[in-house]
């Protein structure tokens, strides 16, 4: 069995919770208008792309430490 890196289904898990969350709770909820409704689904969507940049540069990181201490032996 192949194992994910957390870089990609950490953000895709979280992507398709919030995707399902929205389609689920935004055409039932009239108390808040449009705009807040895209801004908050937007938002979501960004804060899932940093996640997923802080991520992959945090094991790019890693994998340059590994090769780096396995060079030196």
């Amino acid at each position: 069995m192949r194992k994910y890196k957390k870089s990609i289904w950490l953000p895709v898990a979280l992507f398709i919770y919030v995707t399902a969350m929205a389609v689920y709770f935004i055409p039932r909820n009239t108390e808040i208008s449009d705009m807040e409704k895209c801004l908050t689904v937007g938002f979501s969507y960004v804060i899932i792309a940093l996640l997923w940049l802080v991520l992959r540069k945090k094991e790019k990181a890693q994998e340059r430490r590994e090769r780096d201490l396995g060079n030196n032996k």
